[in-house]
């Protein structure tokens, strides 16, 4: 029983050895290093960092390459609150003719949120597009759930839409003259860019028969 025993613990203890040799050469021949950054790329998924959206401009950039059309197709998602026609009923959320210009959170018989009420002042262009941006960073407390509209060109077609619901719609602002600039810089159309001129145009040659006629050519009366 004993030599039984110490048979079958032998073929163990040797099938244990074999595999663990087996590890260890498998180990050297497929070893591989610590990648760089751990996980796997997806295709069409930018990583942390890379490609981040340029520094946003003031609205008025984009106010003056708004398209009024677009306007109306981005303003579809707002009209199961709202609406803009001349006369319309409040909805869930005020009616929105005219309005550019009127005080916010005030009139139209609407019963506006404090948190809008208390702002202050009238809607104008930074301001509605602050407010279209996130409505709650803009009036913290506002009783309006929409979470915003992140593409500022976007927002510039609203407003661009809401103004001409309105019996004087307003001129569009142009873009501010430092944005131009930097756009212009940026497209090669700067002072600085393009061809330049020299500072002194060349001077021919006088040597040689050629030039000794040109030059005396030149000195005649007259010339």
């Amino acid at each position: 029983m004993d030599d039984r025993f110490n048979t079958i613990a032998g073929w163990v203890l040797f099938a244990g050895i074999v595999a663990l040799g087996s590890s260890i050469v498998a180990g050297e021949m497929f070893h591989s290093e610590r990648p760089e950054k751990m996980g796997y790329p997806i295709a069409g998924v930018e990583q942390e960092g890379e490609g981040a959206a340029a520094a946003e401009q003031p609205i008025e950039v984009y106010l003056a390459k708004a398209d009024v059309a677009k306007g109306q197709q981005v303003f579809n998602k707002c009209m199961a609150c709202h609406n803009a026609d001349k006369g319309g009923a409040n909805q869930l959320g005020p009616n929105l003719w005219d309005v550019i210009g009127e005080p916010i959170g005030q009139g139209k018989g609407f019963a506006f949120s404090d948190a809008l009420a208390k702002k202050g002042g009238n809607w104008d262009w930074d301001k509605l597009a602050q407010w279209l941006n996130s409505p709650k960073a803009f009036a913290p407390g506002t009783k309006m759930t929409f979470a915003g509209l992140s593409n500022p060109q976007d927002r510039a077609d609203v407003i661009a839409f809401l103004n001409s619901h309105s019996d004087a719609p307003k001129p569009l602002p142009a873009a501010p003259a430092a944005a131009t600039a930097a756009s212009d810089a940026k497209a090669g159309n700067g002072p600085n860019n393009g061809p330049q001129k020299a500072d002194k145009e060349p001077v021919p040659a006088t040597n040689g028969p050629a030039g000794k006629a040109a030059e005396a050519e030149a000195k005649k009366p007259g010339a």
